[in-house]
C-alpha cells in the first residue's frame, strides 16, 4: 500500500490550496481516511476524518474553512482547505485506517508541505 500527498506549496493568509491524495493497493471508499498536520516543532494533530459511510469530522481549526472528499472513480481523497491563515502552515499528511481515531490509521503518506505567508 502507498499513499501519497500532493498540492502543497505557498499561499497567502486568505488564499486556499486543495491538497490530493493517491492511493496504490487500497480503496479509500473502504476505510476511513484522515487528514493530519504536524506544524515545525509541534506534535501531529487531526485535521479531520471521513468514516466509509461518508460521515466527516473536524478539528475545531479546521471546522468550516476544510472539506475532505473523495473522488471514488479516480481513487483520490482531496483536502480542501479555504481561508488558510499562517498558522496553518503544516506538513499535511493523509492516513487510512479501520476508523477515525489516530491509532487505528495503518498506512500514511509521505506528506506535503503548505506554507501560508502573512
Amino acid at each position: 500500500v502507498q499513499l501519497v500527498e500532493s498540492g502543497g506549496g505557498l499561499v497567502q493568509t486568505g488564499g486556499s490550496l486543495r491538497l490530493s491524495c493517491g492511493a496504490s493497493g487500497l480503496f479509500f471508499d473502504e476505510h476511513s481516511i484522515g487528514w493530519f498536520r504536524q506544524a515545525p516543532g509541534k506534535e501531529r494533530d487531526g485535521v479531520g476524518c471521513l468514516s466509509p459511510s461518508g460521515m466527516a469530522g473536524y478539528s475545531h481549526f479546521a471546522r468550516g474553512r476544510f472539506t475532505i472528499t473523495v473522488d471514488s472513480a479516480e481513487n483520490r481523497v482531496y483536502l480542501q482547505m479555504n481561508d488558510l491563515k499562517p498558522e496553518d502552515t503544516a506538513i499535511y499528511y493523509c492516513a487510512v485506517g479501520s476508523s477515525c481515531n489516530y491509532g487505528a490509521m495503518h498506512h500514511w503518506g509521505i506528506g506535503t508541505l503548505v506554507t501560508v505567508s502573512s
